[in-house]
Order: structure tokens, then C-alpha cells, then sequence
């Protein structure tokens, strides 16, 4: 039986892919997360109650900036020159935000680690900015929405029956 899994060789020992002979190809992929907390706290997050400062925007930037060190923290990754990466925060109801990076480049390789680790580390930073007035903020639901481009085409979660 063939191994699926392309981070392990013939062995079953963890190896990095070897990319060189792929074609470059744009990629895109996107990643979500749901942060779950009081209203209360959505409240203040919203009207930039809380002390540590603007929430919103740090949890951005240390968002794109996870997306950038991906490769550093998830072993197997190669570093990519990420042409983009868009983070952004939505209000999905009074007590939930909805986290969404989107990744780009024009490479060998796809870019759904660097918007898995965006989402997440936007996430853990709404945790961090907020966690002074509610720790029992959920984090949840976190996943890749959608990628397109390389040897296996267009993915989206939607598309995908139950």
C-alpha cells in the first residue's frame, strides 16, 4: 500500500518534501477561527475599552507576522516569500469574532500552514489582549476555508460533502 502522507518517506521517517522539480503556480489559502467570549467583553474590544490597547489591530499584525514565521515553528515547512497576507476580524454576533487570513505567492508550495498559523495566532493574541477581564474566551472551530493552485487544484470547504 502507497504512503499518502508526503512528510514521511518509505520508512515512515518524518523528511522534508522535496520541492525543486514542482511547477510554480499561484496559491492562495485561507484559514478561519471563531473567538468565543463574553458580550460584555466584545463590547469593550469593539469600543477600545481594555488596557493592554487596540485589540483589533495588534491581533492583525500578529497575524501576518505568525504567517511569516511559520516555517519557523511547524518543522517541516519551508520558508516562503509570501507575496500577501490579509488578516481580518469580523463581528459575527454578540459574542463571537471571526478570524479570517488569507495567504499568497507564486511559488511550489501552498501557503495553508501560514493561514492555519495567521488564524491561530490572531486568535491567541484576541486571548492575550482580552484574557485581564475574560479567561474563558474559546477559541474554536479553526480550519482551512479555502486554497487554490498547485498539483492539486482548488479546495474549498464548502465544496466539500459531509
Amino acid at each position: 500500500m502507497k504512503n499518502n502522507l508526503t512528510h514521511l518517506d518509505g520508512q515512515g521517517h518524518a523528511h522534508m518534501v522535496d520541492v525543486s522539480d514542482k511547477e510554480i503556480s499561484k496559491r492562495t489559502a485561507t484559514a478561519v477561527a471563531i473567538v468565543e467570549m463574553k458580550a460584555e467583553t466584545l463590547t469593550k474590544v469593539i469600543e477600545g475599552g481594555l488596557p493592554k490597547g487596540d485589540v483589533l489591530a495588534t491581533a492583525r499584525i500578529a497575524g501576518i507576522q505568525a504567517c511569516k514565521k511559520t516555517a519557523d515553528l511547524i518543522p517541516l515547512c519551508h520558508p516562503l516569500m509570501l507575496t500577501k497576507v490579509k488578516v481580518e476580524i469580523d463581528v459575527i454576533s454578540t459574542t463571537q469574532l471571526k478570524v479570517r487570513c488569507t495567504c499568497s505567492l507564486s511559488g511550489k508550495t501552498g501557503v495553508e500552514m501560514e493561514a492555519l498559523t495567521g488564524a491561530s495566532v490572531t486568535a491567541l493574541t484576541l486571548y492575550d489582549m482580552c484574557k485581564a477581564v475574560d479567561k474563558g474566551i474559546i477559541i474554536k472551530e479553526l480550519g482551512l476555508e479555502s486554497k487554490t493552485g498547485g498539483k492539486s487544484g482548488d479546495w474549498s470547504k464548502e465544496n466539500v460533502s459531509s
